[in-house]
């Protein structure tokens, strides 16, 4: 029954990320917002629906190594094997907003968040900061692309001339994208712990892992969609903001309902660690020729390969 839920769970979030890029795609040019920014934000919320759900659910029911454990690695996952697999098989040209604006956010917002789990505790003041610099980002990103946008005569005719989708149509697409995304990770998630637990693994092992990697299927799914369109800013901006949106808005919502505590200590000396050096090494082959290339994208898979056998050694 577990690998049932499995593969129903990869056959929802494909469809799931497929209508989620078509709403998103009509809805930056329905309001004349950059495709970067929605990937920024509309998709990022769409792809990080499951991380919400399993970090909420798991905060609430006492397992703060599932809550914690499922954003690291899905941080992880996102930018090493998801954008590596992504990378390696299209290679992406990197927005130069991606460069000066996204990833410099998420790196404060990864080390915010390591400097409050530090203590071993991420309590509700420190998820209302979290929570409240999200909204802010958001706010800011949107109003300064319709400002940019707006002096883009060109960019501007463009958008008028393709936006042809209803609003209910793109509410609808979005929601159904989303929806798709939240059940498919879900089953994908439910087979997963229910193969993994069987073998008698940690819940911080099954959180950094199997979980972080159910979880980031919908970045993957939408990534490689979105690309296939032609739409890298959709797809870089996807993922640096849902690792923005990983930190500042599922862990600052979890936190604001309960305090995480009680966390396996292997997250902080090590897994949070790997987080930040992937972070620094995207943002390396990011400058160096605002592209991020098949070769590169290799390099990340094999980071993220290497990383997962050090987990496994441990279980040894």
């Amino acid at each position: 029954m577990d690998y049932l839920f499995l593969l129903a769970g990869f056959v929802v979030l494909l469809a799931g990320g497929e209508i989620l890029v078509r709403g998103a795609t009509a809805l930056a040019l329905r309001f004349r917002i950059s495709t970067l920014v929605v990937g920024v934000t509309v998709v990022s919320f769409g792809t990080s629906a499951p991380e919400l759900v399993v970090s909420l659910k798991a905060a609430l029911s006492g397992h703060p190594d599932i809550s914690i454990g499922n954003i690291v690695g899905s941080n992880i996952a996102n930018l090493a094997l998801v954008l590596g697999v992504t990378a390696a098989i299209f290679h992406i040209t990197v927005s130069k907003n991606s460069i000066r604006i996204d990833w410099p956010v998420m790196m404060v917002a990864s080390l915010a968040f390591t400097g409050f789990i530090w203590d071993g505790a991420l309590v509700r003041w420190e998820g209302a900061i979290l929570l409240a610099a999200i909204l802010a980002f958001v706010t800011w990103l949107i109003r300064k692309s319709r400002k940019e946008n707006s002096k883009d005569s060109e960019q501007q005719k463009f958008m008028e001339e393709q936006s042809h989708a209803s609003i209910p149509r793109i509410i609808i697409y979005i929601t159904l994208g989303c929806v798709g995304l939240a059940f498919g990770a879900e089953w994908l998630v439910h087979g997963a712990i229910g193969i993994a637990s069987a073998m008698g693994i940690s819940e911080a092992v099954i959180s950094l892992t199997v979980i972080a990697f159910g979880t980031s299927v919908p970045e993957l799914a939408t990534s490689i969609i979105a690309l296939a369109k032609k739409e890298s800013d959709i797809s870089i901006g996807n993922l640096i903001g849902s690792n923005i949106f990983n930190i500042l808005g599922i862990l600052g919502i979890t936190a604001m309902f309960t305090e995480i505590s009680g966390f396996d200590p292997r997250i902080l000396n090590y897994d949070i660690w790997v987080m930040l050096g992937i972070s620094f090494i995207i943002v390396l082959f990011m400058i160096s020729h605002q592209q991020i290339r098949r070769s590169e994208g290799i390099i990340l898979v094999a980071l993220y390969v290497g990383y997962i056998v050090t987990i496994a050694f441990d279980l040894i």
